[in-house]
């Protein structure tokens, strides 16, 4: 379930010769496991001889999934104490305020007003796709440090329109990010692997152009490490992101930051209307679209489709987030002391939100997934608006966005924007 939530494509995304993903993660957490066992037995005979009464507990230091042997104490530990229900804050306008002033101190990312100052493709904008709507391209500034290259489609006809941020998954796959949601044009090699890729989990489709097709302006934009803006290797992410900490800073903070500015500057759009604006997307996607909504008052709704799970559940011998690497673009250093992942998520309540799970989804258990829902449906009927949450489990699914899906989801929107 890390951020690299579906198993890596076939065929090479990645350079000639790197470690096909599965066999790098299996053989780095084997290698690592023997060596730091063999460390902690060589620490362990040496304390034992100099300290006879030392305990002799401490000779496996680390299990399967590179976890520590006492991992079960430290989930102990996190009682999510400013979740609402448990939390001191009983006004639940208050409480959002304080959860999210909370998230906001763990992203290690300060706000940034930086203009926009967006720019536009006009040589390649306007080019009308087939099924009513436009093609541009835009460059803006969502930080201070760098501009960002997107797509943006318009329908035609009249605004202004509802519009929906679209986020990118993670799957390992780095060569595109917004190109998996959009269809790419003028780059063949670029439309090859996204419709290779649309094929695998979208059923042949790139949602954004769905969207659009339906009268919904559509943004789509590259993380950091995808497309534009990468591509990073499955084995750098985790360097990358410890680098961002040393640089007093995080990756995934600012992936959250980026996305809210991105939110804004949709929702600024003349041709938009700002009270209609939506945030979806699909496994790291869709982790960022129930954050995004937490975190901006600009996303009126937001449907996440494979990411949504109870923390300590997930925190369990071969799930995916134990690999590190990928789970960095989710990692907010200490926010576990105070919130669980649907606890963020309900900061968006009471506003529509949609969650979809497929039951063979392998990257997160089935009692992980319950425990969030619960969770999320008591915040909502909390506040008496239980009929503005939509939890769905598929059966037959795994860890895909279908078209059934994707039309459930495309009406919702309608029924909500």
């Amino acid at each position: 379930m890390s951020g690299g939530s579906e198993p890596s494509p076939p065929g090479p995304p990645n350079p000639p010769g790197l470690l096909d993903r599965r066999r790098f993660v299996a053989g780095a957490s084997v290698g690592a496991g023997a060596t730091v066992a063999a460390l902690f037995g060589a620490v362990g005979a040496g304390a034992s001889t100099a300290h006879a009464a030392a305990p002799a507990a401490q000779t496996t230091g680390i299990v399967e999934g590179n976890l520590p042997d006492f991992h079960p104490l430290l989930k102990e530990e996190l009682r999510f104490p400013l979740a609402w229900g448990t939390s001191p804050v009983r006004d639940f306008r208050m409480w959002r305020r304080t959860a999210r002033s909370k998230v906001e101190e763990h992203l290690f990312v300060e706000r940034d007003n930086t203009p926009y100052d967006p720019s536009y493709d006009r040589e390649s904008g306007d080019r009308p796709e087939a099924g009513g709507y436009t093609r541009e391209s835009v460059t803006l500034s969502l930080t201070r440090y760098e501009r960002v290259r997107g797509a943006l489609l318009t329908p035609h006809g009249t605004g202004p329109f509802p519009a929906v941020l679209l986020l990118h998954d993670h799957g390992a796959k780095f060569d595109i990010g917004k190109e998996k949601l959009v269809r790419p044009r003028d780059d063949d090699t670029r439309l090859a692997s996204a419709q290779a890729w649309a094929d695998r989990y979208f059923s042949g489709r790139f949602v954004g152009d769905e969207l659009a097709r339906r009268g919904y302006v559509v943004l789509a934009l590259d993380a950091l490490g995808w497309g534009d803006r990468g591509p990073v290797t499955y084995e750098q992410q985790q360097a990358l992101a410890s680098n961002f900490l040393n640089l007093g800073s995080s990756l995934a903070g600012l992936m959250a930051r980026e996305d809210v500015r991105a939110a804004r500057f949709l929702a600024g759009l003349d041709r938009v209307d700002r009270r209609r604006v939506a945030a979806v997307g699909f496994s790291l996607g869709a982790f960022r679209a129930w954050q995004t909504a937490a975190l901006s008052d600009d996303i009126a709704a937001a449907a996440s489709v494979c990411w949504m799970a109870g923390l300590k559940e997930v925190m369990v011998p071969g799930n995916n987030i134990l690999r590190g690497q990928s789970s960095y673009c989710m990692l907010h250093p200490g926010l576990a002391r105070h919130l669980d992942f649907p606890d963020v998520a309900s900061i968006a309540a009471p506003r529509p939100m949609l969650f979809f799970h497929g039951a063979q989804d392998s990257l997160f258990p089935a009692e992980g997934v319950r425990v969030a829902y619960d969770k999320l449906r008591a915040v909502w009927r909390s506040q008496h608006a239980g009929d503005h949450l939509r939890t769905k489990v598929w059966p037959e699914l795994g860890h895909v966005f279908t078209a059934p899906q994707q039309d459930e989801v495309f009406a919702w929107l309608d029924s909500v924007l």
